[in-house]
Parts: C-alpha cells; sequence; structure tokens
C-alpha cells in the first residue's frame, strides 16, 4: 500500500519499488504520519479549536431568532402605608414575554456571513497545522534515521581504529614503527569514541523529539518512499502555492470575514424593527382589600399586550462610529497580514525548492566522494604495506571516508525534508494528498453541518475527553548496543 498518492506514473513506479524494498516489519513513514495524524495533541487541538468557530455560526443567527422569557415573583409587604387600605400583605406575580427581531439594520445579516466566512478560514488553518505536523513527523522521522546511520558510521570507524592501533601496537613492539605512530592512533581513537557519543547524543534527542511529535518510540524505521509531484522549476512551485496553500486561503477569508464586520457596525447605526407579545398574571392570595370588612375585592389580575417596536437610534455617545473605526482597522490588519502570509510563502516554496535541489547535486557528489575516499583508502594502505605510507596516511584516509559518509548520510535526509517542504508550502503535504489509511479522514465540514441550523438551548455534547495519547509511560529512549560487525585487519 503505497504511502503517498502519485502524480504520475514515473513517480508512482518508482515508489512501489521503494516500498517493495522496505523491510517487512519496519515502522514505514506512513504508519509514522498516521500516528501524528490521529494522535498529535497540536492537530487533535487544532480539531477542537475549529469546532468552537463553527459554533459562531448559530451564536450569530440566535440574535435573529425570536427568543422569550417567563418569570415569577412572590412578594411578602411587610410595611404598608397606614392610607392604602386595600393594599394587599402578599402577592404572586408572573409575566411572559416574547420578542421576534423583524429588522437589524443588516448587523445580524453580516454577523452571520462573517462567521460563516471564518468557518473556512478556521478549515483551512486546520489544513495548514496538519501540513505542519506531517512536516514535522517528517523531519523527526528521518532525523532518526540520519543520527542511527551515524551512529554506525562512527561505531565502524571506532573498530576500525581499534584494529588499527591494535596493529599499530603489534607493529612498534618488533620495531617495525615508532611510538609517534601509536600515539597518532591512540588520539584518532580517542577522537573517534568522542565523536560517537556525540552522535549517540544526537540519536536519542531525536528519538524523544520523534516521541514528542508521533505519540510512540521509533522502531527499525523503514526507508522512506520517494516523494511524487515535485515541481521542475521554481515558479511553478510558487504559482501552485499561491493557488493552494492553507496558509494563504485562510488569510484571504478572514479579509472577506473583516469587510463583513464593518457591514456589521455599520447597522448599529441604523433603526431596527421588532415585534413582540407579553403577558402578566398576579394574584393577592386574599389580601386585596383585607383592611376593609365585608368587601370582597377580586383577588387575581391579568393583561397582555401586543406590538411593534421601532427603534430610531439618534445619539449613542459616539459608540458606533469608534466600532465602525474599529472594524475598518481591523480590515487593515487582515489585508496586510495576507500580504505577509504571502511573502512568507514565496519565500518559504523558493528557499525549499533550492535547498531540496542543492541537496540532490550534494548527494550526487558525495557518492562520488565515498566512492573515490573508499578506493585512496584502499590504495593508502596498500602502499603502507610496502613502505611508501606512513600511519597517519592511513588515518587521514580513513577520517576522510567517515566525513563523506555522514555528508552523504546528512544530504539525503536534507534533501528528503526540503522536499517535503517544498510540497507543503505548495499546498500538497494533507491527509488526502499522501493517501493516509488506518481509519477515516477527519472532515471538519461534518461537524459544521451538524451545529450550524441548531436551534435547542439545551443540545449540548458531551464533555470532551483526550484524544491525543500522552508520553508519560514511554521509556527514556537509549541507543542500542548491537553495531556493525567488527572489521578485519587491514
Amino acid at each position: 500500500m503505497t504511502a503517498f498518492k502519485c502524480f504520475s506514473m514515473v513517480s508512482c513506479a518508482a515508489l512501489v519499488a521503494g516500498l517493495m524494498a522496505a523491510p517487512a516489519q519496519a515502522e514505514t513513514l506512513r504508519e509514522a504520519l498516521m500516528a501524528a495524524y490521529q494522535k498529535n495533541p497540536t492537530l487533535t487541538g487544532a480539531r477542537a479549536q475549529q469546532r468552537a468557530t463553527d459554533e459562531g455560526v448559530p451564536i450569530a443567527l440566535a440574535d435573529g431568532r425570536p427568543n422569550s422569557s417567563a418569570n415569577a415573583t412572590y412578594q411578602e409587604n411587610i410595611v404598608v402605608n397606614a392610607n392604602a387600605f386595600t393594599a394587599p400583605s402578599r402577592q404572586l406575580t408572573s409575566s411572559i414575554n416574547l420578542n421576534v427581531p423583524i429588522y437589524s439594520g443588516g448587523s445580524v445579516r453580516n454577523a452571520v456571513n462573517a462567521a460563516k466566512v471564518r468557518v473556512g478560514a478556521g478549515q483551512a488553518d486546520l489544513r495548514g497545522t496538519e501540513s505542519s505536523i506531517f512536516s514535522q513527523t517528517v523531519a523527526a522521522y528521518m532525523d532518526v534515521i540520519r543520527d542511527t546511520a551515524i551512529v554506525d558510521l562512527n561505531r565502524t570507524q571506532v573498530r576500525v581504529l581499534e584494529v588499527n592501533l591494535q596493529a599499530t601496537s603489534d607493529r612498534f613492539e618488533i620495531g617495525d614503527l615508532t611510538r609517534t605512530d601509536v600515539a597518532q592512533s591512540q588520539a584518532r581513537l580517542a577522537i573517534a569514541m568522542s565523536d560517537l557519543q556525540t552522535a549517540e547524543s544526537n540519536l536519542i534527542r531525536s528519538k524523544e523529539v520523534y516521541v514528542q511529535i508521533v505519540g510512540n518510540a521509533p522502531v527499525d524505521l523503514a526507508a522512506p518512499p520517494p516523494l511524487p509531484g515535485l515541481p521542475e522549476e521554481p515558479n511553478m512551485a510558487v504559482a501552485i502555492a499561491l493557488e493552494s496553500n492553507p496558509d494563504l486561503l485562510a488569510a484571504k477569508e478572514r479579509i472577506a470575514a473583516a469587510e463583513y464586520d464593518v457591514k456589521a457596525a455599520r447597522g448599529t447605526r441604523k433603526p431596527s424593527v421588532s415585534a413582540f407579545a407579553q403577558g402578566a398574571y398576579a394574584n393577592f392570595l386574599g389580601t386585596l382589600g383585607g383592611n376593609i370588612p365585608g368587601v370582597n375585592f377580586i383577588q387575581e389580575q391579568s393583561n397582555a399586550q401586543l406590538g411593534v417596536t421601532l427603534n430610531v437610534p439618534i445619539y449613542q455617545g459616539g459608540r458606533p462610529g469608534a466600532q465602525i473605526r474599529q472594524a475598518q482597522a481591523r480590515s487593515g490588519v487582515a489585508i496586510e497580514q495576507e500580504i505577509a502570509v504571502e511573502r512568507n510563502i514565496i519565500s518559504q516554496t523558493r528557499a525549499s525548492y533550492a535547498s531540496w535541489k542543492a541537496s540532490l547535486q550534494v548527494i550526487a557528489s558525495s557518492e562520488e566522494a565515498v566512492k573515490a575516499n573508499a578506493l585512496s583508502l584502499e590504495g593508502v594502505r596498500a602502499e603502507n604495506s610496502v613502505g611508501n605510507r606512513t600511519i597517519l596516511d592511513i588515518l587521514n584516509a580513513e577520517q576522510e571516508l567517515l566525513n563523506s559518509q555522514v555528508q552523504l548520510v546528512i544530504a539525503r535526509r536534507n534533501a528528503y525534508v526540503a522536499g517535503f517542504t517544498l510540497l507543503a508550502s505548495m499546498g500538497r503535504a494533507e491527509a488526502r494528498d499522501l493517501g493516509l489509511e488506518g481509519g477515516v479522514l477527519y472532515d471538519p465540514e461534518i461537524n459544521y453541518n451538524r451545529v450550524r441550523k441548531k436551534l435547542n438551548d439545551y443540545a449540548t455534547d458531551p464533555n470532551p475527553t483526550a484524544q491525543a495519547t500522552r508520553t508519560v509511560d514511554t521509556p527514556a529512549q537509549s541507543v542500542p548496543l548491537v553495531g556493525p560487525p567488527a572489521p578485519k585487519t587491514p
């Protein structure tokens, strides 16, 4: 099963070949991405935030819907005016009111439109968060692979130098080499062991970052599949990014929402019309007129009214003007932020493309360097055996081979991460683009459609529970003691 959706037949063939070459039991990049997609707290939190944004629409709609209230009051009249012969000693009153907004100057309509647009912006933000988490996952995955390879290379180097030191010591004992040769071998071994410790520390750090992002410890990571759909030149990448990058789409949506906010603020200066109905009931509990013997008063009374209210604002202390100016300023902020996001996307896309291309060139150069240094080391060892090269020449050749191998490992990691970052900038690094499986993909539109027209005041959801996994029980990461086999004596 492929980890990424293919954009061309060539990339599909390369992808299938890459997956077939992966170890059967190894953890794949697709599995890491799926784990992060389901359980990363940043992503699950962003989904919860989007559900909160969805509720902005029914909240805005509520301002344009009828509203009703009722109240009841029981009253004891402890002190009554002496002249109030008919005043009751106690009474029970109740009332009910219904208000129906008819026209609000466009404020409600524009507030609803702004809320709907912000839902779209939030969904784009969620896509951007998803893409960002995937980029972090890929970087963490490749960091573990890189640092594992560097640890193995340094372990090999330590074993080689241990063999070299033993051989140098043996030749010194028979007078074939000097103490200087032995000291040089000892120094290189000490430096190699120090480099190995640093490499192991870097690997542990990369593993801990992997646990933080993915939620589980990395186990025997397989080589990642080739990245499909990478552009042929930077202008093509920028054109796709300007059309599909979710962060830019969200910024554009916020401009539209801010424009609706300005219109809603302008509506506060316009007349409003509403209809009302109200009724009241009072019961004096037999105490009305109780101070006048022999007189029976009616102990209940009720009334009801229907009407229409027209409210014409004349002066509101300058509040509407301030609200309009505030909304206009926020609209200006949204416009400037959209330009800033666009600049950032263009810069990131071009930089990622350049980094990806440069890393590919570094890979090609490093592969040639590894081949040349391996051949050079073999030649130096052969020449040393006939006395034409010194121990220091061998040590230098071994170090140059190690350096080129490490550079190759780093270049492969950088190329893959830069390529994926480029896909993310282009808006092509989301779950649906990558063809992730392992469960139903999260669709924010489902929750929005569920809540946007709810009318019931008591329609609530269950209290939330954590969706992300905790890593407190994950053991501290370490470096396996098993390394590459010991080299043969040169």
